[in-house]
């Protein structure tokens, strides 16, 4: 592992937008950085804290269980359950780590879609795109598409995902296979690159949440990527981005995460110039960020077409650079 952890430890870092972090001593409780979630098993004494928890503090680990854990062609996967009587706002929560350090790429609950991490940005996109189908390129097991197929009666989804084990793993563990049965004329899911993604007449949207190792793809740190892609959209689509951030470690320590994430924006900065907006996650600027491509749509208008829990995210987008 790149972070120089003992054998002691196994430290989980995520994509998402608030921190866990897991302690095998009991009742143990740390606050961490406000972004992404982090998870870590750790020998490090921890203190407790009597306050409701948050987002920021940590789960014991009494109240996390293993589901699952094994290495397929492309990922090192494990999937998570959080106890539902822990206290914390992710208490019934199913976590999909993949990768050494143990990024998260796919978060579900119970008894919501809604998940309080950057899926839920995702799920803004919708009402702005003209009509057409709408492509996830990086699945994973069907966060971002779960909430969009429920939220949007109309809405077709194609979505792209390079490790067949990993869509298994959502089909066992987070619903997938319930999902597909459920909207089998919305919901088509593709093996292979991602890159490669293609529909008749283009897509109206395309999300892209590409990470490998640890780290968004090089791919996206190309400006001949976004070119591609941009061509893949059908007239007033977009393009909505997880750029990453300081919240995301690769397994490659040359590989860090807010510079990439700055390198990725410049690439599509050179594409779309002054259409081309940034959403930030967290406490810190750089903690983890989403970008989004177009002409800035009108705010109320936006706002209305959301269930009222994602409003607050319209208001938060600032143009690149801001």
């Amino acid at each position: 592992m790149s972070v120089g952890l003992t054998s002691h430890q196994f430290q989980i870092q995520p994509l998402i937008r608030y921190p866990i972090q897991i302690s095998n001593h009991p009742h143990s409780l740390q606050s961490t950085p406000p972004n992404p979630i982090l998870t870590t098993f750790s020998h490090k004494p921890i203190h407790s804290s009597s306050k409701t928890q948050t987002q920021d503090d940590g789960i014991p680990i009494e109240d996390v269980k293993i589901l699952v854990r094994f290495k397929s062609r492309h990922n090192y996967i494990r999937v998570l359950e959080v106890s539902r009587k822990a206290d914390h706002p992710f208490a019934g929560s199913r976590l999909l780590l993949l990768d050494a350090p143990g990024n998260i790429h796919s978060i579900s609950f119970l008894f919501t879609s809604f998940t309080n991490t950057y899926f839920d940005v995702f799920a803004t996109l919708p009402p702005i795109l003209p009509p057409g189908p709408v492509g996830i390129l990086g699945f994973g097991a069907g966060s971002a598409a779960r909430l969009c197929l429920r939220l949007y009666p109309e809405l077709v989804i194609h979505g792209w995902e390079l490790d067949p084990s990993v869509i298994a793993v959502g089909r066992e563990y987070f619903g997938l296979a319930k999902l597909e049965k459920q909207y089998p004329h919305r919901l088509f899911i593709r093996i292979g690159n991602a890159l490669k993604a293609s529909v008749r007449d283009g897509f109206s949207g395309i999300f892209v949440d590409l990470f490998s190792q640890g780290s968004l793809i090089p791919e996206l740190q190309d400006p001949n990527t976004w070119e591609m892609l941009k061509k893949c959209l059908r007239k007033g689509g977009r393009i909505m981005v997880n750029v990453g951030g300081t919240c995301v470690e690769a397994e490659d320590s040359r590989r860090d995460g807010k510079v990439v994430m700055e390198e990725s924006l410049n690439a599509m900065k050179q594409v779309f110039g002054e259409k081309l907006f940034v959403l930030n996650l967290g406490n810190r600027k750089d903690d983890s960020s989403i970008a989004l491509t177009g002409n800035f749509p009108d705010i109320e208008a936006w706002k209305k077409a959301l269930p009222g829990s994602l409003r607050c995210y319209v208001d938060m987008w600032k143009r690149f650079p801001g």
